[in-house]
């Protein structure tokens, strides 16, 4: 680690990779705080060329800057916060499964260096939520003690439960991320809903975003097996995808309700169109931009395995499949609109402050993260 450098009682450093850690400079020396809050990037997108208004998309620890120095000022000596960038601009394009593995490696190392550590969190924008879910179920350690009766409530069975590298799960939070893909009507914005754009874009979008393009718009057939956003409902082998996801206290969803023009609003908030809310003009002034709050208990599939797509509204099998999937476990939905903002056409970067002067707007949504962390 290089020198730390110390901002108003928030210190950095960055490791020779360009991963960043953001601590409190009382703890610098001693560095105990026990709980690890790991914070990921979403993908490299290149739009100007597209779209004359929307800037490069450069992907970099740098882009949660402001979430991490947020979260160590407002949670002095709680947390340690790593801002990884080990899966930095086109890396990101190497599919999900690869940026999976390089981040669970990642994140053993870190818990290697830094023995005090007892529990961890995640935090991830938009494809870095699809990355977290694929290397959590790497990282995923079954529990040592005997499995009893679920008494939660959040669909996991185990009262005793297993751990994310030896380590306690916290909070699983995410930030417009795709969680049933970016295939099918609306789940892309700037593809303003036209289905022969939306076909096309299922054909071609390897071509622009490689592999990682494949496995968003579920088009991936490695060796005959599914899609692997589908794998990712189960586990298998070594990875145990819905254990791990099951093991977090809490599954937050931060989705835009509108003017997101890289991921929609169901896609993000693990909806059908038929579930997504009807939201007003926030009225709690803290969080201006929160327009809408839902607690989803987790589902029991097994009651309705014959319950087609078509009668849920859907005209896309495999989205239901994903959505019921997911929603074995519950989950804490958080809707987010900048509708009025400026800066409303860039809201799938203002939902995070990925630029801390253009993006500013959505610091509540940041401050509403950090009031609900330990809840």
């Amino acid at each position: 680690m290089q020198d730390g450098v110390a901002v108003n009682g928030v210190c950095s450093s960055e490791s020779v990779n360009g991963s960043r850690d953001v601590f409190s400079c009382k703890d610098y020396d001693s560095l105990s705080a026990g709980h690890l809050v790991v914070m990921v990037h979403g993908i490299l997108v290149l739009l100007n060329w597209f779209w004359p208004w929307f800037y490069c998309f450069l992907c970099s620890s740098s882009d949660w800057k402001f979430g991490a120095e947020q979260f160590v000022k407002r949670l002095p000596d709680k947390v340690f916060v790593h801002c990884s960038e080990r899966n930095m601009s086109k890396l990101t394009l190497d599919g999900v499964d690869i940026m999976g593995e390089r981040l669970a490696k990642e994140v053993l190392e870190i818990i290697q260096e830094k023995p005090n550590l007892c529990k961890i969190s995640f935090v991830a924008h938009s494809i870095g939520g699809l990355v977290v879910r694929y290397a959590i179920g790497r990282l995923y350690r079954p529990p040592k003690g005997e499995v009893k009766e679920d008494t939660s409530g959040d669909g996991c069975k185990e009262e005793v439960r297993g751990t994310i590298g030896g380590l306690e799960a916290i909070n699983f939070i995410t930030v417009a991320s795709p969680h049933l893909g970016s295939r099918g009507n609306k789940q892309v914005g700037f593809l303003f809903g036209v289905t022969a754009f939306e076909k096309a874009a299922s054909c071609i979008i390897h071509w622009i975003f490689r592999r990682t393009g494949r496995h968003l718009f579920l088009t991936d057939v490695d060796e005959g097996k599914p899609p692997l956003l589908k794998r990712m409902l189960d586990d298998s082998d070594e990875l145990y995808f819905m254990s791990a996801l099951c093991i977090f206290k809490r599954r937050v969803l931060y989705s835009n309700v509108a003017y997101d023009h890289i991921v929609g609003w169901r896609t993000s908030s693990i909806r059908r169109n038929g579930e997504l809310p009807k939201w007003e003009e926030s009225l709690i002034e803290t969080y201006p931009h929160i327009v809408y709050e839902e607690h989803c208990k987790a589902c029991d599939i097994d009651q309705d395995e014959t319950v087609s797509a078509e009668d849920y509204g859907s005209s896309d099998q495999l989205e239901e499949e994903l959505i019921r999937g997911l929603s074995r476990v519950s989950w804490e939905k958080v809707d987010v609109s900048f509708i009025k903002s400026k800066q409303r056409s860039a809201a799938h970067s203002v939902i995070q402050v990925k630029d801390q002067v253009l993006h500013i707007e959505g610091a509540d949504v940041i401050q509403h993260m950090i009031d609900k962390f330990f809840t």
